[in-house]
Protein backbone atom coordinates (compact mmCIF):
# COMPACT_ATOMS: atom_id res chain seq x y z
CA UNK A 1 0.00 0.00 0.00
CA UNK A 2 1.44 3.57 -1.15
CA UNK A 3 1.63 6.12 1.53
CA UNK A 4 -0.21 9.46 0.83
CA UNK A 5 3.17 11.01 -0.22
CA UNK A 6 4.64 8.37 -2.55
CA UNK A 7 1.25 8.59 -3.79
CA UNK A 8 0.72 12.21 -4.84
CA UNK A 9 4.19 12.27 -6.49
CA UNK A 10 3.06 9.23 -8.59
CA UNK A 11 0.63 10.87 -9.55
CA UNK A 12 2.41 14.17 -10.36
CA UNK A 13 4.89 11.99 -12.22
CA UNK A 14 2.17 10.69 -14.50
CA UNK A 15 0.90 14.17 -15.09
CA UNK A 16 3.78 15.32 -15.89
CA UNK A 17 4.35 12.96 -18.12
CA UNK A 18 1.60 13.55 -20.31
CA UNK A 19 1.59 17.36 -20.32
CA UNK A 20 4.96 16.52 -22.10
CA UNK A 21 3.60 13.95 -24.70
CA UNK A 22 0.46 16.22 -25.33
CA UNK A 23 2.72 19.44 -25.44
CA UNK A 24 4.61 18.13 -28.25
CA UNK A 25 2.18 16.81 -30.31
CA UNK A 26 1.64 13.53 -29.31
CA UNK A 27 -2.06 11.77 -30.24
CA UNK A 28 -4.36 11.05 -26.86
CA UNK A 29 -4.11 6.94 -27.48
CA UNK A 30 -0.64 6.87 -26.68
CA UNK A 31 -1.09 9.31 -23.76
CA UNK A 32 -3.57 6.71 -21.93
CA UNK A 33 -1.41 3.95 -22.83
CA UNK A 34 1.56 6.05 -21.53
CA UNK A 35 -0.50 7.46 -18.19
CA UNK A 36 -1.89 3.48 -17.55
CA UNK A 37 1.53 2.01 -17.53
CA UNK A 38 3.32 4.52 -15.54
CA UNK A 39 -0.06 4.58 -12.33
CA UNK A 40 0.42 0.45 -13.26
CA UNK A 41 3.73 0.74 -12.54
CA UNK A 42 4.32 3.14 -10.04
CA UNK A 43 1.87 1.04 -7.70
CA UNK A 44 -1.43 3.20 -8.19
CA UNK A 45 -4.45 1.71 -7.89
CA UNK A 46 -7.81 2.03 -9.21
CA UNK A 47 -6.22 4.64 -11.52
CA UNK A 48 -8.17 6.86 -13.36
CA UNK A 49 -7.62 10.03 -16.11
CA UNK A 50 -9.07 12.11 -18.04
CA UNK A 51 -7.07 14.11 -21.10
CA UNK A 52 -7.77 16.26 -23.62
CA UNK A 53 -5.88 18.93 -25.29
CA UNK A 54 -5.87 21.85 -23.00
CA UNK A 55 -5.86 19.90 -19.69
CA UNK A 56 -5.40 16.39 -17.58
CA UNK A 57 -7.15 15.25 -14.74
CA UNK A 58 -5.83 12.18 -12.80
CA UNK A 59 -6.88 10.35 -9.60
CA UNK A 60 -7.73 6.78 -8.15
CA UNK A 61 -10.81 5.70 -7.12
CA UNK A 62 -9.93 4.84 -3.74
CA UNK A 63 -8.95 8.90 -3.09
CA UNK A 64 -10.93 11.44 -3.09
CA UNK A 65 -8.59 13.81 -4.30
CA UNK A 66 -7.53 14.35 -7.43
CA UNK A 67 -4.82 16.07 -9.41
CA UNK A 68 -5.07 18.31 -12.76
CA UNK A 69 -2.84 20.37 -15.04
CA UNK A 70 -4.00 22.53 -17.48
CA UNK A 71 -1.74 22.84 -21.03
CA UNK A 72 -1.29 26.09 -23.09
CA UNK A 73 0.79 25.42 -25.55
CA UNK A 74 1.26 22.67 -28.10
CA UNK A 75 4.13 22.14 -30.89
CA UNK A 76 5.72 19.47 -32.52
CA UNK A 77 8.47 17.43 -30.89
CA UNK A 78 8.83 14.16 -31.77
CA UNK A 79 12.58 13.83 -29.73
CA UNK A 80 10.79 14.56 -26.25
CA UNK A 81 7.63 12.11 -26.93
CA UNK A 82 10.58 9.37 -27.77
CA UNK A 83 12.20 10.22 -24.40
CA UNK A 84 9.24 10.03 -22.22
CA UNK A 85 8.33 7.00 -23.91
CA UNK A 86 12.06 5.97 -22.73
CA UNK A 87 11.31 6.93 -19.04
CA UNK A 88 7.82 5.19 -18.73
CA UNK A 89 9.60 1.83 -20.60
CA UNK A 90 12.52 2.22 -17.85
CA UNK A 91 9.62 2.58 -14.72
CA UNK A 92 7.97 -0.23 -15.95
CA UNK A 93 10.93 -2.52 -16.31
CA UNK A 94 11.98 -1.69 -12.45
CA UNK A 95 15.07 -0.04 -13.45
CA UNK A 96 14.37 3.61 -12.28
CA UNK A 97 12.10 4.48 -9.30
CA UNK A 98 8.92 6.90 -9.20
CA UNK A 99 11.37 9.84 -7.72
CA UNK A 100 13.57 8.89 -9.97
CA UNK A 101 11.32 9.06 -13.38
CA UNK A 102 9.81 12.26 -12.10
CA UNK A 103 13.40 13.44 -11.75
CA UNK A 104 14.16 12.94 -15.38
CA UNK A 105 10.80 14.27 -17.09
CA UNK A 106 11.72 17.45 -15.02
CA UNK A 107 14.70 17.34 -16.73
CA UNK A 108 13.19 16.74 -20.19
CA UNK A 109 10.80 19.25 -19.61
CA UNK A 110 13.55 21.85 -19.31
CA UNK A 111 15.44 21.05 -22.13
CA UNK A 112 15.64 23.35 -24.75
CA UNK A 113 16.27 23.70 -28.64
CA UNK A 114 19.99 24.69 -29.15
CA UNK A 115 20.48 27.25 -31.27
CA UNK A 116 22.33 24.76 -33.83
CA UNK A 117 19.25 22.82 -33.75
CA UNK A 118 17.32 26.05 -35.35
CA UNK A 119 19.27 25.91 -38.21
CA UNK A 120 19.25 22.36 -38.46
CA UNK A 121 15.94 22.04 -37.99
CA UNK A 122 15.75 25.56 -40.95
CA UNK A 123 17.98 23.34 -43.49
CA UNK A 124 16.08 20.47 -43.31
CA UNK A 125 12.77 22.28 -44.55
CA UNK A 126 14.33 23.92 -46.94
CA UNK A 127 15.89 20.65 -48.58
CA UNK A 128 11.98 19.07 -48.42
CA UNK A 129 10.65 22.62 -49.54
CA UNK A 130 13.01 22.35 -53.02
CA UNK A 131 11.97 18.54 -53.00
CA UNK A 132 8.40 18.87 -52.66
CA UNK A 133 8.36 21.25 -55.18
CA UNK A 134 9.54 19.55 -57.82
CA UNK A 135 7.85 16.46 -56.67
CA UNK A 136 4.15 18.70 -57.04
CA UNK A 137 4.92 20.64 -59.60
CA UNK A 138 7.55 19.21 -61.66
CA UNK A 139 9.38 22.71 -61.76
CA UNK A 140 13.24 21.97 -61.30
CA UNK A 141 14.63 25.43 -62.60
CA UNK A 142 12.71 27.25 -59.76
CA UNK A 143 13.51 24.07 -56.83
CA UNK A 144 16.61 26.07 -55.96
CA UNK A 145 14.33 29.55 -54.86
CA UNK A 146 12.09 27.12 -53.52
CA UNK A 147 14.60 25.87 -51.35
CA UNK A 148 15.62 29.54 -50.00
CA UNK A 149 12.21 30.27 -49.69
CA UNK A 150 11.27 27.37 -47.49
CA UNK A 151 14.14 27.73 -45.56
CA UNK A 152 13.81 31.17 -44.73
CA UNK A 153 10.21 31.26 -43.97
CA UNK A 154 10.86 28.49 -42.08
CA UNK A 155 13.35 30.31 -39.71
CA UNK A 156 11.29 32.97 -39.47
CA UNK A 157 8.72 30.26 -37.99
CA UNK A 158 10.98 28.44 -35.66
CA UNK A 159 12.37 32.10 -34.12
CA UNK A 160 8.42 33.96 -34.07
CA UNK A 161 7.31 30.97 -31.77
CA UNK A 162 10.01 30.67 -29.64
CA UNK A 163 9.65 34.41 -29.22
CA UNK A 164 6.19 35.39 -29.02
CA UNK A 165 4.18 31.99 -28.28
CA UNK A 166 1.13 33.24 -30.14
CA UNK A 167 -0.85 30.25 -31.64
CA UNK A 168 -0.74 30.59 -35.76
CA UNK A 169 1.18 34.15 -35.53
CA UNK A 170 3.78 32.20 -36.62
CA UNK A 171 2.64 30.26 -39.78
CA UNK A 172 0.73 33.62 -40.83
CA UNK A 173 4.14 35.79 -40.59
CA UNK A 174 6.10 33.05 -42.31
CA UNK A 175 3.79 32.18 -45.09
CA UNK A 176 3.88 35.78 -45.70
CA UNK A 177 7.67 36.37 -45.73
CA UNK A 178 7.35 32.78 -48.39
CA UNK A 179 5.30 34.56 -50.43
CA UNK A 180 6.69 37.95 -50.66
CA UNK A 181 10.68 35.86 -51.64
CA UNK A 182 8.66 34.64 -54.60
CA UNK A 183 7.02 37.60 -55.85
CA UNK A 184 10.97 39.32 -55.12
CA UNK A 185 12.20 36.14 -57.04
CA UNK A 186 9.96 36.08 -60.67
CA UNK A 187 10.39 40.28 -60.28
CA UNK A 188 13.85 40.11 -60.46
CA UNK A 189 13.68 37.34 -63.23
CA UNK A 190 15.87 34.93 -61.42
CA UNK A 191 12.62 32.65 -61.11
CA UNK A 192 9.70 31.72 -63.34
CA UNK A 193 6.62 30.80 -61.36
CA UNK A 194 5.25 32.38 -58.23
CA UNK A 195 2.77 29.23 -57.56
CA UNK A 196 5.21 26.74 -58.23
CA UNK A 197 7.63 28.64 -55.45
CA UNK A 198 4.90 28.63 -52.74
CA UNK A 199 3.56 25.42 -53.24
CA UNK A 200 6.82 23.81 -52.15
CA UNK A 201 8.21 26.49 -49.53
CA UNK A 202 5.08 26.56 -47.46
CA UNK A 203 5.21 22.74 -47.04
CA UNK A 204 6.84 22.57 -43.86
CA UNK A 205 4.49 23.93 -42.48
CA UNK A 206 1.39 22.20 -43.10
CA UNK A 207 -0.40 20.96 -40.12
CA UNK A 208 0.08 17.29 -41.55
CA UNK A 209 1.13 15.65 -37.90
CA UNK A 210 -1.90 17.69 -36.21
CA UNK A 211 -4.60 16.56 -39.01
CA UNK A 212 -2.75 13.07 -38.37
CA UNK A 213 -3.20 12.81 -34.73
CA UNK A 214 -6.77 14.09 -35.39
CA UNK A 215 -7.77 11.15 -36.82
CA UNK A 216 -6.06 9.08 -34.78
CA UNK A 217 -8.30 10.17 -31.92
CA UNK A 218 -11.16 10.43 -33.69
CA UNK A 219 -10.71 7.15 -34.72
CA UNK A 220 -9.50 5.76 -31.21
CA UNK A 221 -12.89 7.47 -29.72
CA UNK A 222 -11.51 10.48 -28.19
CA UNK A 223 -14.35 13.15 -29.69
CA UNK A 224 -12.98 15.82 -27.58
CA UNK A 225 -9.32 16.06 -28.69
CA UNK A 226 -10.12 14.61 -32.24
CA UNK A 227 -12.94 18.04 -33.13
CA UNK A 228 -10.30 20.22 -31.47
CA UNK A 229 -6.81 19.15 -33.36
CA UNK A 230 -9.13 19.36 -36.53
CA UNK A 231 -10.51 22.82 -35.57
CA UNK A 232 -6.59 23.73 -34.64
CA UNK A 233 -5.20 22.53 -38.32
CA UNK A 234 -7.63 24.79 -39.89
CA UNK A 235 -7.09 27.33 -38.33
CA UNK A 236 -3.27 26.76 -39.64
CA UNK A 237 -4.10 26.30 -42.89
CA UNK A 238 -6.49 29.24 -43.06
CA UNK A 239 -3.57 31.05 -41.43
CA UNK A 240 -1.25 30.23 -44.08
CA UNK A 241 -3.84 30.79 -46.88
CA UNK A 242 -4.68 34.13 -45.89
CA UNK A 243 -1.15 35.59 -45.88
CA UNK A 244 -0.48 33.61 -49.61
CA UNK A 245 -3.44 35.40 -51.03
CA UNK A 246 -2.62 38.80 -48.76
CA UNK A 247 0.49 38.76 -51.08
CA UNK A 248 -0.87 37.28 -54.50
CA UNK A 249 -3.45 40.44 -54.22
CA UNK A 250 -1.13 42.94 -53.86
CA UNK A 251 1.57 41.75 -56.25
Amino acid sequence: MLTKQRQALALKTCLLAGRLLIENGSNMERVNDTLSRMAKSAGLRGFQAFTTVTGIVVGTINEPNAQVITIRHRKNNLSKIAEVNEVSRELARRKIDVPQAFAKLKKIDRKKMLGWQNWYESFAAAILSGALMIVFTGNVSDSWAGFLAGGVGYAAFSYLLRKFKIQYLGEFCSSLIIGILAVIFVKMHLANNINDIIIGAVMPLVPGVPLTNAARDLVSGNLISGPTRGIEAILTAVSIGSAIVIVLHFN
